[in-house]
């Protein structure tokens, strides 16, 4: 037969219950001070604003106007046939397609090259990071320089090569290729930082060990460089789309969308409709459906992401001896 415990015995219990109730609470407490600020920053700055785009997306308002005037889903189904704006987020998708690869596959092969085989690694970390920290305004200077017809630097090597001039600027077919071109020379140091970073990481004892079994240097990075930094690239690659998504500012300042609009990227056309047009509930509109564009290439993005690393939790991260050999 069990026996009772002393009351004194239940008393401390019940005792030392409260008093470890009243720590987690004054935890949570303290927590919860230490993060409304950001939250009160979250709901002013990023909430409130998509909360207030979406309720003038339903009237048909202007900046130029004193009322508004209630039109629903007038807007939505306005910008379903709006050519313009569908082109528009052709451009972008365009942009994407040709950056993003340059941008992934140059800063994995720069990283790789600075961290095994060339010397002086602080002056090549330097060079390839520094156009990163320049202004948009400075890099679209620089550039619109080095595009000129006659006097450019890259015409100018050009016709060195015995090749004709290319109107970079002010040819439709060439326009975007300019863009892309300004962009991975300016951001390309970031994904290259990353990629530092994570060759960082990997250990100096599965190279010592692949060159003990024979393994050339080639075959190192192959079978255990490029499969150590599959995190590391899908990384690259979500933030590099999402990034290139929201292109305007260097294709604004350089081309303005031009030539013939044929570089407008969907930022810039919603802030026209916006700011030229004034048609600011329309403008909205277009804001939220390319807002949810995004938002739905993020969620497919990151879905691809989980089926990686549950392939990568199920597979061996890298070669054994016999494959590298």
């Amino acid at each position: 037969m069990a026996t009772a415990q002393p009351a004194s015995v239940s008393a401390g219990a019940r005792a030392r219950t409260r008093d470890a109730r009243r720590r987690r609470e004054k935890r949570a407490r303290a927590g919860w001070a230490m993060v409304s600020p950001f939250f009160l920053v979250y709901l002013l700055f990023l909430l409130w604003p998509v909360v207030g785009a979406l309720w003038s997306s339903l009237f048909d308002e202007s900046l130029g106007a004193a009322s508004t005037t209630w039109r629903g889903l007038g807007n939505y189904g306005e910008l379903l046939g709006d050519n313009d704006f569908w082109t528009a987020m052709w451009h972008t998708l365009l942009f994407t397609l040709l950056s993003t690869p340059p941008l992934v596959l140059l800063a994995l092969g720069l990283a790789i090259l600075v961290t095994r085989a060339l010397p002086a690694q602080w002056l090549f970390r330097l060079a390839f990071f520094a156009p990163y920290v320049l202004p948009v305004s400075v890099v679209v200077l620089l550039f619109n320089w080095m595009f000129q017809p006659g006097f450019g630097l890259i015409n100018g090597y050009l016709t060195k090569l015995g090749m004709a001039e290319v109107n970079w600027l002010g040819d439709e077919g060439t326009a975007m290729i300019a863009v892309v071109l300004l962009t991975v020379w300016w951001t390309l140091g970031f994904n290259f930082v990353l990629y530092i970073a994570a060759l960082q990481d990997i250990s100096k004892e599965l190279y010592e060990a692949a060159a003990m079994d024979g393994a050339t240097a080639w075959q190192q990075v192959r079978s255990i460089t490029i499969p150590l930094l599959v995190p590391t690239t899908v990384l690259v690659i979500v933030l590099q789309v999402i990034a290139s998504l929201k292109v305007f500012d260097q294709i604004y300042l350089l081309l303005q969308g031009g030539p013939n609009f044929s570089t407008r990227p969907a930022v810039q056309y919603v802030f026209e409709s916006a700011f030229t047009q004034y048609r600011v509930g329309y403008a909205s509109a277009l804001s939220i459906v390319f807002f949810v564009a995004i938002v739905l290439v993020s969620l497919l993005m990151f879905a691809a992401v989980r089926r990686i690393q549950r392939s990568q939790g199920t597979a061996a991260p890298v070669a054994t001896a016999e494959e590298i050999r």
